[in-house]
């Protein structure tokens, strides 16, 4: 009798818990039992409350700081490969620790290198994630990356916005390539920001590269920290004449003082995806939800099929 692959189950680290359940509602299946002991010096043991014997597992977690959330995936695939799971997933909608991804000065880590690395150890045999920080985050791993974009999410608001004049913007030089990808497929021009840094999140000047008088400007970027960046780019457009300035993130982590930033700012809006939770409500922060992009992806990695429709760009 031949073998057959059993349904697949899904889980989720306790920071995506939000975002796995509507993966698992689109994917058709409920979210797989799981439960985490915790000591009281803060360790903490996850365990699968059903069998994984010979399934494919699909365990959904960003891995953004603080590092629990990178250990809880760490351990969540351990758990997985010592229960025998056949084929287990990190589906990761933000891989954490990735602007570590070379050496940028001496005595430096590569921090992105060590996490795929410790991903693989820990019993991955694919990885699932979203908008990189940078493509070629990829090569570092052995096994099999499904990297995919968020402007499968993106082109279908900004065309329904139905802006004229609209220009697409990189608020650094790092972007250009993402800034002008997003030009070509919505026939717009593009412009960049060229900013200098002091240190870390510290911007100590910031030039404008090409034209905005007149135009409804879009800032494109894979992730929002402290948003000094994108505010900083969105009020040096507003004097230099553009009529109107909103910004697309995959990412948002907002830390610090970020949300009172984007308040403060020349950003009519802030369009971002649920890949990491919000830490809390704002009226120029809009939320497009990645769960069916996730759903549709794993459901074609379940039945080996292409994914290729979900490369837009």
């Amino acid at each position: 009798m031949p073998y057959q692959v059993p349904e697949p189950k899904i889980f989720a680290c306790t920071q995506s818990t939000h975002l796995a359940e509507r993966i698992a509602k689109s994917f058709g299946s409920d979210l797989g039992k799981v439960i985490f002991s915790r000591y009281s010096d803060g360790e903490f043991q996850p365990s699968f409350e059903e069998s994984v014997r010979g399934a494919r597992v699909f365990i959904v977690g960003s891995t953004n700081p603080s590092s629990e959330n990178l250990m809880e995936m760490l351990l969540m695939l351990d758990a997985a490969k010592r229960a025998s799971a056949r084929h287990i997933t990190a589906v990761m909608p933000y891989f954490g620790w990735a602007r570590q991804d070379r050496k940028d000065k001496p005595r430096v880590p590569i921090a992105a290198k060590l996490v795929a690395k410790m991903l693989e150890v820990a019993g991955a045999t694919r990885i699932i994630t979203m908008d990189l920080h940078a493509d070629q985050i990829q090569g570092f791993f052995e096994k099999p990356v499904d990297h995919l974009f968020a402007s499968t999410l993106f082109l279908p608001y900004l065309k329904n916005l139905n802006l004229d004049n609209l220009t697409i913007a990189s608020p650094d030089m790092g972007g250009s390539k993402r800034a002008y990808a997003y030009s070509k497929a919505l026939e717009c021009d593009v412009v960049i920001c060229y900013k200098q840094r002091e240190k870390a999140n510290i911007i100590s000047h910031m030039e404008l590269i090409g034209d905005v008088q007149g135009k409804n400007v879009v800032l494109v970027d894979d992730m929002v920290d402290t948003a000094g960046t994108l505010t900083k780019a969105a009020d040096l457009m507003m004097e230099r004449g553009a009529v109107s300035v909103r910004a697309i993130t995959t990412h948002a982590l907002l830390s610090g003082d970020a949300y009172e930033k984007i308040e403060k700012s020349k950003l009519s809006e802030l369009i971002v995806t649920d890949s990491i939770p919000l830490k809390k409500e704002s009226n120029k922060v809009k939320v497009l939800s990645c769960a069916e992009l996730f759903s549709d992806v794993m459901q074609r990695v379940h039945q080996n099929t292409s994914i290729s429709s979900k490369f837009l760009m």
